[in-house]
């Protein structure tokens, strides 16, 4: 038994992926790794799906949910209902599908560079696509939106770029991830040591710096990720311990390793959460009624 009386360990959070559908087909994405996805034969139905997760959050005291994919706007009828179970819903997407009004809700869009740097990675167009989608969010539109960029050895350079690109939307900010490659990675798009992309991470932090109300990584979950912190925290990853991966596969949900696949080279993670969740340990302050994007 833990101190809140259940035999299961508990979590601060989870991650589900809902489908592995998707409208993009992105170099960096670990969905794709092993083929095409988009088969929604044997797909989870939607009652089963529900009934699912409202067992997994009694089960480990889930509080907050990630919303993922493939997109996970193809499955508006999961997230209408399914973000009701939970105090606190993130929903990660690629921008080429209109937000629903979903509440308690943040919306992390993704876009990885300026026009011709993101189509590269996303797909010819994509770019365009997520600026229309942006700017035809309603005012009022009760969700947080915000944007999410993966931060590779090719886009590294124009950074501050793709901020000014993105400050008059309807994004209220954003945040820098780093890519997380898997251990035979071919893509050109890691920098293959902790040390070379320490140049990436500096970059992110001069952005932190010039824009601290746009950009929402921690200044000390940056500084975590640098080359001599980086694998002392990796060594004892954070997300592991406190959010639950769950991965679709036909009629179950799995869980894998690590949140990003089962083929990752830990020692080079660029994630997102796991140095945030990092510096929220240090400081004390980790609770369940933080939001998992709370910057």
């Amino acid at each position: 038994m833990n101190q809140t009386g259940s035999s299961f360990p508990q979590y601060l959070a989870a991650m589900v992926n809902i489908t592995n559908r998707c409208t993009l087909r992105c170099n960096h994405c670990f969905v794709y790794r092993d083929g095409n996805p988009n088969d929604r034969k044997d797909e989870m139905d939607t009652p089963m799906m529900l009934e699912k997760l409202t067992k997994l959050k009694k089960r480990h005291g889930i509080q907050a949910m990630l919303w993922m994919g493939g997109e996970p706007l193809l499955r508006p009828d999961v997230l209408q209902e399914g973000v009701n179970f939970f105090t606190q819903n993130t929903v990660t997407t690629n921008g080429t599908l209109a937000p629903i009004e979903l509440p308690n809700c943040t919306y992390v869009i993704s876009v990885d560079g300026p026009p011709d740097l993101n189509d590269t990675i996303r797909g010819k167009g994509t770019f365009r696509k997520v600026m229309e989608t942006l700017s035809r969010i309603p005012e009022k539109f009760a969700s947080t939106i915000m944007c999410q960029c993966v931060v590779t050895i090719q886009n590294e350079d124009s950074l501050a770029e793709l901020v000014r690109l993105l400050r008059p939307t309807r994004a209220e900010g954003m945040t820098f991830s780093f890519y997380v490659p898997c251990k035979l990675d071919t893509s050109g798009l890691t920098w293959g040591s902790l040390e070379r992309r320490d140049k990436a991470v500096h970059r992110v932090m001069e952005l932190k710096e010039k824009h601290p109300d746009f950009v929402w990584n921690k200044k000390r979950s940056l500084e975590l990720m640098l080359s001599e912190n980086a694998k002392s925290i990796t060594d004892n990853c954070p997300s592991k311990k406190h959010v639950l991966p769950l991965y679709l596969e036909g009629n179950e949900f799995v869980t894998p390793y690590c949140c990003y696949g089962n083929d990752v080279d830990c020692d080079l993670c660029g994630a997102w959460v796991v140095f945030y969740l990092a510096a929220k340990l240090e400081e004390g302050s980790i609770s369940r009624a933080k939001p998992a994007n709370a910057h």
